[in-house]
């Protein structure tokens, strides 16, 4: 029950807190990868890859075959919804007032015309999801990026992105009504109902993909890495058409150069 008492603002001053020790881990000038923890995030990600093999990707296939595609539509639907609110949240940290507004209408109407978000009438109405977590909002307030972490289970990250999954997760606003009406973590309500049907059909969906980098690849390590990194970097930055042919290209070549 510890999570349901955790207060916004605590949970905001933690963040803030553990993103400004990224400040005292500063990559080597010149270099686009800082990974001072590289063995520690070696061990972790193996073990990461263990639990892919024996149990995400088996389970993911079992239920990709089993549950129909639009009844996994309908649970991914749900869950992107009930993080609305915090993206809400981010939107107004970050100073963008319109996304705030837009996330939500969109919230309303998926909510009420959408079944508790099991529907998606919002999108036909020209109200996509805008999505934004707490690591994007430590962003644009300027915090460094920090060291690349690999974390159990939660897979590639960045000192920056960890500070604000932990923040995103505390500050959960169902997760802390329904665990205290529940008597469960706001965590478990999170990751329960979120994460869990989400990362499932992700990965079915996605399983070559996931296949290629994580067994392959010569270095499923530094193909995750480099995956990750450019694809976040890039999710951040305003970038033309040109430079977003270059980021792919990257991207692309890396994953099949070796």
């Amino acid at each position: 029950m510890l999570l349901t008492r955790v207060s916004p603002k605590r949970a905001l001053a933690f963040g803030l807190g553990f993103s400004l020790l990224t400040a005292c881990s500063v990559p080597e000038p010149g270099t686009d990868v800082h990974d001072p923890y590289e063995s520690v995030n070696r061990a972790t990600h193996w073990v990461n890859v263990e639990l892919d093999r024996s149990v995400l990707r088996p389970a993911s296939q079992v239920y990709g075959t089993l549950v129909p595609s639009p009844v996994r539509r309908s649970l991914d639907n749900a869950a992107d919804n009930f993080g609305m609110p915090s993206a809400v949240m981010n939107k107004i940290l970050q100073g963008d007032i319109g996304d705030a507004i837009h996330n939500t209408a969109r919230f309303a109407v998926n909510t009420t015309l959408g079944l508790l978000g099991l529907f998606d009438p919002a999108l036909d109405m020209g109200l996509e999801a805008r999505d934004s977590g707490f690591a994007d909002t430590l962003a644009v307030w300027g915090a460094s990026e920090g060291a690349y972490l690999v974390l159990p289970a939660f897979g590639a990250s960045t000192e920056r992105d960890t500070a604000g999954l932990v923040v995103d997760i505390l500050t959960n606003p169902f997760g802390t009504v329904l665990g205290a009406k529940l008597g469960i973590d706001a965590e478990n309500v999170n990751l329960g109902f979120g994460a869990i049907s989400s990362a499932l059909n992700s990965r079915f969906e996605l399983t070559e993909a996931f296949d290629t980098i994580l067994y392959d690849s010569a270095d499923s390590y530094t193909q995750l890495r480099l995956f990750y990194l450019d694809s976040r970097r890039f999710s951040l930055a305003s970038t033309s058409d040109d430079a977003t042919a270059d980021l792919y290209g990257d991207l692309y070549e890396g994953l099949y150069d070796e």
